[in-house]
């Protein structure tokens, strides 16, 4: 079943089957559950990395920003958070840098997974609060650019939400040089006319 023009509008038509009696409705964000299972990247990255300087996280809802920075600020406090949003739609990052969940417009993106609004009771705004050192936003252009650098330089086939976190490294690398920076690569749903036409601008 396909429902809207962003995930947002999708979770609402969502919601609403669930409220008939007829589903039921899992948030891919607002879930205890769900960002708990999240959070099991955050022990796999320690289980394989010593030290973590920096991770960069795509945010749309905050599920896996809220699951992975709760277990790397337990563990490594001294790892800095990184939350990078789309400017295009950055529900998330304006409430925030408001102080309380905010509505906002939502242009089209590349990174429409993350794009959208958010529960006004959201559980994970006071998770993001807690846990995010830094926020970032990045343009379609800084999007697309890093979708194409995983596509010639990595061979990695990524969609734009998880290119997303890249960008965000990629405004603020030079300040990083000789730290360890992770940078969550969270999907590879990309449309394959859309991916053709990008690794043959390359």
């Amino acid at each position: 079943m396909l429902h809207g023009a962003e995930t947002g509008l999708a979770e609402q038509h969502a919601q609403q089957l669930a409220a008939s009696g007829s589903y039921t409705y899992i948030s891919p964000y607002n879930d205890a559950d769900v960002i708990a299972g999240q959070g099991t990247i955050g022990l796999e990255i320690l289980e394989q990395i010593d030290e973590v300087d920096n991770i960069f996280i795509s945010m749309g809802g905050g599920g896996l920003l809220s699951g992975i920075g709760s277990v790397l600020k337990a563990f490594r406090p001294q790892t800095n958070i990184y939350g990078v949003s789309a400017s295009n739609s950055k529900a998330l990052a304006a409430s925030l840098a408001a102080g309380h969940v905010v509505e906002t417009d939502h242009l089209p993106t590349l990174a429409d997974a993350v794009a959208g609004g958010i529960d006004k009771d959201t559980i994970t705004f006071s998770l993001a609060k807690s846990v995010v050192d830094f926020v970032l936003e990045c343009d379609e252009e800084e999007i697309l650019s890093s979708v194409k650098d995983l596509a010639a330089r990595e061979n990695v086939i990524a969609e734009g939400s998880a290119a997303l976190a890249l960008a965000g490294f990629n405004k603020v690398a030079d300040k990083l040089t000789g730290q360890t920076s992770v940078i969550i690569l969270c999907g590879g749903n990309v449309d394959h006319d859309f991916i053709a036409k990008v690794v043959s601008s390359v």
